[in-house]
């Protein structure tokens, strides 16, 4: 029996399923690793590398899955949060928007690593521009949670980050390419 072009383009591969799952489980590990900062209720994450390079792997519609998948364990309370925390008090939390902003960095860097392939600084620019919307919810966020201005909110939420958060695209510019090539190889066996 012939599969109509919907079926065929809404099924997903058993190996896309089995990469969604193990680039959770990245994200479930990186997630939780996080640096307390004095000057800030948001500790440094590597969620957001962790999301970069997911988007490598899997491109935006299933990296954006992922990281879904991701947030629903979260907020099911086991501690893959920063800080190895969980549940939804986090997302209510003063972090809970940068949670939430990570899904729209992951469609908007995603799109651009899959609509401009070996076009790294389109990619660099797609992650600067997913970030800041991602910054944007956070700080929203944070400033609503903490009785802050917009101002503060930034100087809290955002500016600390900015040296950590480049450094983080440049590391998933420089291993996303190569894991992208590998696991292209793989699904063409």
């Amino acid at each position: 029996m012939e599969k109509t072009m919907f079926e065929k383009s809404s099924r997903i591969s058993l190996i896309t399923m089995t990469l969604i799952g193990v680039m959770t489980a990245v994200t479930c590990i990186l997630g939780p690793l996080a640096i307390p900062i004095p000057i800030s209720p948001v500790p440094i994450s590597f969620t957001n590398l962790a999301v970069y390079i997911t988007l490598y792997v899997l491109g935006m519609k299933a990296g954006t899955l992922s990281y879904l998948a991701y947030l629903l364990i979260g907020l099911a309370g086991i501690p893959v949060f920063s800080g190895f925390t969980g549940g939804p008090a986090k997302l209510a939390g003063p972090t809970g928007g940068y949670l939430i902003g990570f899904i729209f960095m992951a469609v908007i860097a995603g799109f651009f690593v899959d609509h401009f392939p070996k076009k790294y600084y389109l990619h660099a620019a797609g992650m600067v521009l997913g970030t800041f919307v991602c910054y944007l919810f956070g700080t929203l966020w944070l400033c609503f949670q903490m009785n802050l201005s917009f101002g503060a909110g930034l100087m809290s939420g955002v500016v600390p980050y900015l040296p950590g958060d480049a450094a983080k695209i440049f590391m998933a510019l420089i291993l996303g390419p190569a894991l992208r090539r590998g696991v292209n190889q793989v699904k063409k066996h």
